[in-house]
């Protein structure tokens, strides 16, 4: 068996352009969606994300603002800034790009940013209505990741779903919109006593460690859907994930390359996000 591979970037594609329309209704009655984007200090990876949403930003015909902050901006400065971009009626989302440094708590900077703007899905109000299967803006990441699943044609009602690892970000929600879809869920971490056990009986298998290419061939059933969202530079420069994609792909019955895979849905799932959040504001929601 050789693994259908879930090409990430003509996914996103397709969903993008799902969401132009419904953006260009929307500028049709006078709203453009608005982004803004808030980095603070120098850190490449940072602002190599921040660069791609812009950019998908203008892919859409959306209104984007870029806010580039020093590093040793004081926090009461950057929470001043994120109450003035809630009070404007230009931009429908906010997000600050994450990490911040040391000096700011970040629990601070996700709970400033307005419920109704945050398309990152982080705030505790949102995390809350994730939870009691109200879900609001759900995290960019694993919604990409469902978004894959279902445009692959993947069937999630009644399998055994498997998430490895347990972030805010990614493994907690991931594990909570795969029990929305009526599978069943185990949770493991890196850490997991005998995690080959729990892993050859996935049908859907999600990897979210940071730990490059720790899931081999032969811990996965034959046949699973194999979502790997570890994203890992190697000493020779090149990118890998979290599982061992050589190996994989000779067992699974679908596949996330790394590169390729989760990483264009996580963006294009943002600015879903957006739309969304400017449809509820046209519509007094």
């Amino acid at each position: 068996m050789t693994a259908q591979i879930i090409d990430g970037k003509t996914i996103a594609q397709q969903v993008r352009a799902e969401w132009k329309e419904r953006a260009d209704a929307l500028k049709a009655r006078g709203i453009t969606p608005g982004l803004a984007v808030i980095i603070v200090g120098e850190d490449p990876a940072s602002k190599v994300y921040v660069a791609n949403k812009v950019k998908a930003c203008a892919e859409l015909g959306l209104h984007s603002e870029h806010v580039v902050m020093s590093a040793d901006t004081p926090e009461a400065t950057l929470l001043a800034k994120i109450a003035e971009l809630n009070a404007d009626p230009k931009i429908h989302g906010v997000l600050v790009q994450l990490p911040v440094p040391k000096h700011i708590d970040s629990s601070k900077v996700l709970e400033a940013i307005s419920p109704d703007k945050d398309v990152d899905g982080f705030h505790p109000l949102n995390v809350g209505a994730l939870t009691t299967g109200n879900m609001r803006f759900a995290p960019c990441t694993p919604y990409g990741a469902m978004k894959l699943l279902e445009k692959s044609g993947v069937s999630i009602e009644g399998k055994h779903a498997v998430v490895i690892g347990r972030s805010n970000i990614v493994g907690k929600p991931m594990a909570l919109m795969l029990l929305q879809q009526n599978a069943t869920v185990t949770i493991c971490t890196s850490r997991t006593v005998d995690l080959a056990k729990f892993t050859r009986d996935a049908d859907i298998l999600v990897v979210a460690t940071g730990k490059p290419k720790m899931i081999t061939g032969d811990m996965i059933k034959p046949g699973a859907a194999v979502i790997d969202v570890g994203i890992n530079r190697m000493a020779d420069g090149k990118l890998c994930g979290d599982v061992d994609f050589d190996s994989a792909k000779e067992v699974a019955g679908w596949i996330t390359p790394v590169p390729g895979g989760v990483g264009p849905m996580t963006i294009t799932m943002l600015v879903a996000n957006t739309v969304q959040a400017a449809e509820r504001t046209a519509s007094g929601k």
